[in-house]
């Protein structure tokens, strides 16, 4: 058997994706800033940074405190805009061999409704991920991925407002991750990713300050992907969409322990941080694991927990 007869795609919604790794939001720019470091092409997919109705300037620094196994951040959602993406950012996008998703956050319903009928109409978009973490500013600031039927609002809306296929993509800070899960499935997501960020914070004990300008930030990496991999495990017993396992992937056993628990896929994040090729360095890892276990098809792999 070659890598070439293993059968990589992974569907979500209409989009197919030619091999099951991604990047995840926020740790990969809009593309370009990897491209002299890695052969774009060879990605299943790139979901480029988060994307608002209107430029946003993100939190003051300190925004970003390395901590053990991770790191905090509290860039605040920093971006372009949605007009100098689809004029500035979406031309070289549409060059590459691979499919572009595009992460949407607002404050409002109303403005993920807005951006993704705007998107709708631009040409090289493969998929939308709603970043259902974000405050909810009508309803006191609470975040629209904790709440069940927030949830489902404005996934539903954003289903109304686009064709294109829809990621949700969760908080892990929550009670629990699988009624999320199924409230967004319900309103027409065709799957869902996880997990954001975990709700965090630390000190510097000579000042007694914290450490991020913001107090408290996401943490992400190492530190975080047991937890990540024991959500994922749960929603996808729970619900029939594809699940994209996200949390502390650093090399391919970590994305091929979240193919074994029940993900279809995965999206790298603080790795590339670390090293600008993790995302190809992980595939591969992926594929020699396949070759070396006589595995075809992805699906073979997908959900293949035994625990008897």
């Amino acid at each position: 058997m070659t890598t070439a007869s293993v059968d990589w795609h992974v569907d979500i919604g209409a989009l197919r994706l030619k091999n099951p790794v991604l990047t995840a939001s926020g740790t990969f720019g809009y593309g370009v800033e990897f491209s002299e470091l890695i052969d774009l092409g060879q990605l299943g997919g790139m979901i480029v940074k988060g994307l608002s109705l209107e430029p946003s300037r993100g939190n003051p620094p300190p925004r970003i405190v390395e901590t053990a196994c991770g790191m905090l951040n509290a860039i605040g959602l920093e971006n372009v805009g949605l007009d100098a993406f689809v004029r500035d950012k979406l031309p070289f996008l549409k060059t590459l061999p691979t499919a572009v998703l595009v992460n949407i956050y607002g404050k409002r319903i109303e403005d993920y409704a807005e951006i993704a009928r705007r998107l709708d109409a631009v040409e090289g978009i493969g998929a939308i991920e709603i970043n259902i973490s974000c405050p909810n500013v009508q309803a006191g600031g609470v975040a629209f991925g904790t709440d069940p039927a927030m949830a489902h609002a404005v996934v539903a809306a954003v289903r109304e407002a686009t064709r294109l296929p829809l990621i949700a993509k969760l908080s892990p800070n929550v009670t629990d991750i699988t009624v999320i899960a199924r409230a967004v499935a319900d309103a027409g997501a065709d799957a869902v990713s996880l997990i954001n960020t975990i709700t965090a914070m630390a000190i510097d004990i000579e000042t007694r300050k914290p450490r991020l300008a913001n107090i408290t930030g996401g943490l992400s990496g190492p530190a975080i992907k047991p937890v990540a991999l024991r959500m994922v495990w749960q929603t996808a017993r729970e619900v029939k969409v594809p699940v994209i396992g996200v949390g502390g992937i650093m090399n391919a056993a970590d994305a091929i322990e979240f193919f074994i628990a029940g993900a279809s896929a995965v999206e790298v994040g603080t790795a590339n941080f670390v090293n600008p090729r993790a995302t190809v360095e992980i595939l591969a890892g992926i594929e020699a694991y396949c070759m070396r276990h006589g595995i075809q098809r992805l699906s073979e792999l997908v959900g293949s927990l035994v625990l008897a």
